[in-house]
């Protein structure tokens, strides 16, 4: 009893409020606020929502805004508790491999060992299970042989209302802009006279999407992301804003920072069963996109 009362006591000083908010941002879930539409229809930017932390493991603590690790990475995986890997098709914060102190949120569009193809008509899948697989888990998906093997067309689009592509190819016309140049991370490859973009990823890796097919910087850009990367999983949003950067607020000045009441306190599977409304065609602009990014990192 008196462990309870010095620990009560503890909590309500300045030092107790402080490590158990760092112990919570640490070990259990942090706050963080999505900043472009690279997952629209699912997560707009300006929902605010918290991460759970403990989904993949528990992950290397950093210290918050400016990013350092406090331990070193005694286990080599990014991790001081190593736990389950994302599955195809869930949800994913995680540190790029090109700005590392920095967060994305994007889908886990495959795992170590499947075979990735962008087509100028989307994504294909080929699962490392191979052909028994795709036959038994996708009996009714489009299908196309590349490469000798069949490959599956975009398994997330019919599962998941958030996932679309636009009305042009944009991210495919980037990924030829971006071969031009010799600096892509997907070979280009040709097949029956079409140009395709293929990419196996590897062992405990992930090729991250973003459901704004053709309006999100992801793996098709800087390659899959290794579990020490992962951070955790959205948990539930607590806020949404129409932030003046949004789509929203151009299109209707009025509704800057109105709340959007229909997405408060959503866990992800809520947002995945909220209706798909307008859809939008958020693809790159080929040209403003930071094509010189990717000419100066890869020399």
């Amino acid at each position: 009893m008196n462990f309870l009362k010095n620990l009560y006591r503890f909590s309500t000083t300045w030092t107790g409020t402080i490590i158990i908010v760092l112990f919570v941002i640490f070990f259990i879930a942090q706050a963080f606020v999505i900043p472009s539409r690279s997952m629209v229809n699912t997560l707009y930017e300006g929902d605010f929502l918290f991460v759970k932390k403990f989904s993949y493991g528990i992950p290397i603590p950093r210290i918050p805004w400016i990013e350092v690790p406090i331990l070193p990475d005694f286990n080599k995986n990014g991790h001081i508790i190593e736990g389950k890997r994302p599955n195809r098709g869930e949800i994913v914060i995680f540190i790029p491999p090109h700005i590392e102190k920095q967060y994305f949120v994007k889908r886990t569009f495959a795992t170590g060992g499947d075979e990735v193809v962008m087509g100028k008509d989307g994504l294909y899948l080929r699962p490392k299970e191979g052909d028994n697989f795709i036959k038994e888990n996708f009996p009714n998906a489009i299908t196309k042989d590349i490469l000798g093997r069949t490959f599956i067309y975009d398994p997330y689009l019919d599962k998941y209302k958030g996932v679309h592509y636009g009305d042009e190819p944009t991210a495919y016309k980037l990924l030829l802009d971006i071969a031009d140049h010799g600096v892509g991370v997907m070979s280009r490859i040709q097949e029956n006279g079409e140009t395709y973009f293929y990419y196996k990823v590897e062992d405990d890796h992930f090729f991250m999407i973003g459901d704004n097919r053709d309006g999100s910087e992801d793996s098709r850009f800087w390659g899959s992301i290794s579990y020490s990367a992962v951070i955790g999983t959205p948990w539930f949003i607590y806020l949404s804003l129409n932030l003046p950067n949004s789509n929203e607020a151009k299109l209707h000045p009025d509704n800057i920072y109105k709340i959007r009441w229909e997405r408060m306190f959503k866990g992800i599977e809520g947002i995945e069963n909220l209706s798909a409304k307008n859809i939008e065609n958020d693809a790159f602009n080929t040209e403003e996109f930071k094509m010189q990014d990717f000419i100066e990192s890869n020399p």
